[in-house]
């Protein structure tokens, strides 16, 4: 169950994503756990046919993280992060957040999502 403190900030980072799901499937809308995935099988084999993961936001002990996994797999996506998410970013493909993000940095996520998602129209994955 999301932790009352964090239930702002799950739903400001879920809501900088919901609009993917008219390309994506929701795989679960739970209180503390919002993840996207594609709706077409994974070409990789270690998938063995099944849908890849996009993006999730998941409530944790200290903070709610965002993770989206295109980020991880283009590096040229990688650099299109801005510095003020980099200051929030943990590895590759997750941002930390434990108070509701301002406007300008929910739209960069969405931006970042929108073009992580063109990518991988345009390889055929989504």
């Amino acid at each position: 169950m999301a932790t009352t403190d964090f239930a702002p900030v799950f739903e400001a980072l879920r809501g900088a994503v919901k609009k993917q799901e008219k390309t994506l499937a929701v795989q679960s809308d739970k209180p503390d756990y919002y993840c996207l995935e594609t709706r077409k099988p994974s070409p990789f084999p270690q998938h063995k046919g099944k849908s890849m993961f996009f993006c999730g936001v998941k409530v944790g002990k200290a903070y709610v993280s965002f993770h989206l996994l295109p980020l991880y797999m283009n590096p040229l996506l990688l650099k299109q992060v801005p510095p003020a998410l980099k200051k929030r970013m943990q590895g590759n493909a997750c941002f930390n957040f434990k108070t509701v993000p301002e406007k300008d940095l929910l739209k960069q996520l969405s931006d970042l999502a929108t073009a992580s998602l063109k990518d991988w129209k345009a390889r055929g994955w989504a």
